[in-house]
């Protein structure tokens, strides 16, 4: 299989220096940029095409095209969704690059539409499959948990993505876990995408522009995880004048300010820009407030004191006609903490710090360079106080990372991408420091890895005909720590083949490697994050994927019907021993239980994205299975019997819509059906007594693990958005109502067992009766944003 790749790969970059009759003629390069007219932003994912040569190509991130056509006059079609479409005659005699600003179609709420995710015509043509294409916009008109708009959880709305129960935005993708997921910021790496024990991810929707998710057939450029990515890109803010918005919810509050860097040469926007960006909640300033009110009861039992905050930042310039840099950061924390009127002082933590700093270099128009500087930093801190004994307890990860990556286009049926990542890992795999007031005790304890992981890639998307594009290539990874290392071949390929204008079938391949893995614990009263590195006796990770798939257009290319299989097999999964220590554990490696993995399904999409309707439909009938054999002198996990992780659901159907209903007036809503969560709970107990007879204790007998389902879980969730009337200081504001779980549906959060005593509290026990814990009833929440 490798070789068969490698060759491949070779010779389709051979082949791109290759005659062909077409470009007997000469030819030029057609480049340039799309921007949205009213503020210079970058519009990633708009067409540019040339309609009588049935040839065309979609904005980057950046918002830049490149098209190698004949000399000659041209009519160029460039349309984005959402903005009004632009025809434009060019006369190539020569290499020539465009600057077009694309004016928007006005009701920018009153027709729903979801933009920065292409056509339906381009999502039929490209060899991609298994992408999931998101915007901020589109997160904001759906109904929310209290009114908090969340990217993650919006693209649990999507095929073969499962959440992690009731209120969480936890990813499950294809069968994986959630530390499965390849999470990036402009490129710089997260660790923990989520808020508030994961009810909320850490993306701020106003300074998100974009959200691509990869399920399967990844491209070269990504590694390090097993199950997805998730890249996401930050707005770069308005080159046309300062702008301030925000809004205004019941948990809340954020705002956001952006305008041009450098001065306005005419009409053209400005070199430069930037934007600025905060959120706050404020749980706190009700708990606290409470507990102040009740501190004279010594009954009363204080509320745990909770808030999160995040800040992002980006600055870009351009430095000439051939440079461009751009700067970003995100800093943001969860701070949990607990204080009885006892001297009980608890306190929990975590967060992320992550900047980047990227250059972008064009050569020429058919070949540019991105280098990409990032730095990371995880902690995570739980800290213990009672009278005066104290102690605090943490881990963290901190990564420095450089990457380059090459485009080059020597012709329209080639675009060649090769690269090079390297990252310094350091895990701060436990940190215990413990102390008493009077100096009496003060211990100490700190365990630490380093470790370095590097990649070289390349691929090619090749299209030999209007029939067939490919897109194949090969990354080669490496891990060291200490003395141990591992390398890693990890081929690639797509491929799409046109049955007819409105019918393409798809297939992809895919093999990953992970060389970090992240340390849970599910007994844990609190979560655990603790990211360990691949050593002598903790092997890297491993999949492999095949999807294949078909799409149509219908309705005369007004809706996309897509069906996809696939099948996913991994070896080294890790889990844990029973009781195992995971913190401040030098031997952590003794710790570890290795086993293998399936997970195959299929996934059926219907979207239609034009229109005063828009919305899709999604459903997927899955399965996933683990194997723990006994080692380690244990007896394995179930006993080495395959069992279903407890985040497996054999069906999940979700219904979105979108309606315009007036001009300023637009009703949302969406809908849930999945499969309850696997689980474990005692088939039975048995009675077992001291050598007196007395002091009766019911142990329980446990069945296989998970061999349990919780009830379904269903949700109907409505939103209505109301654009109102600009005023002289607030040109655009709405107020966005949301109901979330309109029919108050108890979905179960989890299940446990109340004893049942027939005579009243001090007669023996005679049964045990069964309860479920719910989440959230009925919310409904109102969110006013506005924008000057």
């Amino acid at each position: 299989m490798t070789l068969r790749f490698t060759g491949l790969l070779l010779l389709g970059a051979l082949g791109a220096g290759l005659p062909h009759s077409v470009q007997a003629q000469v030819r030029h390069t057609l480049t340039g940029t799309i921007r949205a007219a009213a503020d210079g932003a970058p519009l990633p994912g708009a067409t540019v095409a040339v309609p009588a040569l049935g040839l065309g190509t979609s904005t980057d991130a950046a918002g830049a095209f490149s098209l190698t056509l004949p000399a000659g006059r041209h009519q160029l079609v460039i349309s984005f969704i959402g903005y009004t479409t632009q025809t434009r005659d060019v006369n190539l005699t020569r290499n020539q690059r465009l600057s077009v600003p694309l004016a928007s179609a006005g009701n920018e709420l009153g027709e729903v539409v979801i933009e920065g995710t292409g056509t339906l015509e381009e999502k039929l043509r490209t060899p991609q499959m298994s992408v999931e294409r998101l915007t901020a916009r589109e997160a904001k008109l759906l109904p929310a948990l209290f009114g908090e708009v969340d990217i993650l959880k919006t693209l649990q709305l999507k095929p073969g993505v499962q959440n992690g129960g009731e209120g969480t935005s936890g990813l499950f993708v294809r069968g994986g876990s959630s530390d499965q997921n390849l999470v990036l910021v402009d490129d710089a790496l997260v660790y923990n995408p989520s808020h508030l024990f994961g009810l909320f991810s850490v993306f701020n929707p106003d300074a998100v522009q974009s959200v691509d998710l990869y399920k399967g057939g990844f491209p070269a450029q990504y590694g390090g995880r097993l199950s997805s990515v998730i890249d996401v890109k930050m707005r770069e803010g308005n080159r046309e004048k300062l702008g301030v918005s925000g809004g205004l919810g019941l948990i809340s509050s954020r705002l956001t300010v952006e305008g041009p860097l450098g001065k306005r040469a005419g009409k053209e926007p400005a070199k430069g820009s930037f934007l600025v960006s905060g959120r706050r909640t404020y749980f706190d300033v009700f708990t606290r407030q409470i507990n102040r009110l009740s501190e004279d009861n010594p009954d009363y039992n204080p509320i745990p004191d909770y808030y999160f905050y995040d800040f992002n930042a980006k600055a870009n310039y351009t430095l000439g006609p051939k440079d461009q840099v751009f700067l970003s950061g995100y800093y943001g924390r969860d701070k949990f903490g607990f204080n009885s009127q006892g001297g009980f002082d608890f306190g929990f933590s975590w967060g992320n710090s992550v900047a980047a700093a990227r250059w972008n270099h064009v050569f020429n128009p058919r070949l540019y360079l991105n280098t990409t500087a990032s730095f990371t930093d995880y902690q995570y801190q739980v800290s213990n106080k009672l009278d005066q004994f104290s102690f605090n307890l943490g881990s963290n990860i901190r990564d420095y990372s450089l990457r380059s990556d090459l485009d080059y286009t020597p012709n329209e049926r080639h675009a060649l991408k090769l690269g090079i990542q390297a990252t310094h890992h350091d895990f701060g795999v436990g940190r215990l420091q413990a102390g008493s007031g009077d100096g009496s005790l003060n211990i100490g304890s700190t365990v630490g890895y380093t470790g370095i992981e590097g990649a070289l890639y390349a691929s090619d998307n090749f299209r030999p005909s209007e029939k067939w594009q490919l897109e194949y290539g090969l990354r080669l990874t490496g891990f060291r720590s200490g003395s141990n290392g591992y390398v890693g071949l990890e081929p690639r390929g797509a491929a799409r083949y046109s049955l007819s204008p409105v019918t393409s079938l798809k297939a992809s391949y895919a093999l990953m490697y992970q060389y970090v893995h992240l340390v849970t614990n599910s007994g844990a009263t609190l979560p655990t994050d603790i990211w360990y590195p691949s050593r002598l006796s903790v092997k890297p990770q491993r999949s492999q994927q095949v999807a294949t798939g078909v799409s149509f257009l219908l309705g005369e290319g007004k809706y996309l019907l897509s069906n996809e299989l696939y099948y996913k097999w991994s070896q080294n999964q890790v889990d844990f021993k029973d009781g195992a220590q995971l913190f401040v554990n030098p031997d952590l490696d003794s710790e570890f239980l290795f086993g293998k993995g399936w997970a195959y399904g299929s996934e059926v999409y219907l979207e239609k994205k034009t229109g005063r309707t828009t919305g899709w439909i999604g459903y997927t009938l899955s399965w996933s299975k683990r194997q723990f054999l006994p080692q380690r002198g244990t007896s394995g996990i179930n006993n080495g019997r395959v069992f279903y992780p407890n985040y497996d659901r054999r069906h999940n159907l979700t219904v979105v819509v979108l309606h315009q209903l007036t001009e300023r007036l637009n009703l949302t809503g969406s809908f849930v059906y999945t499969t309850g969560n696997a689980t474990t709970l005692p088939a039975g107990r048995f009675a077992v007594q001291d050598i007196y007879g007395e002091n009766l204790t019911a142990v329980p007998i446990y069945p296989d693990r998970n061999s349990y389902r919780l009830a379904p879980y269903n949700r109907l969730d409505l939103g209505l958005v109301w654009k109102m009337k600009p005023t002289k200081w607030f040109p655009e504001s709405d107020l966005t109502f949301s109901v979330y779980n309109a029919y108050n549906r108890r979905n179960p959060y989890f299940v446990y067992f109340d004893q049942v005593r027939a005579g009243g509290e001090d007669t023996p026990v005679t049964s045990f009766r069964a309860r479920q814990v719910s989440l959230f009833p009925v919310i409904p929440s109102v969110t006013y944003n506005f924008k000057f």
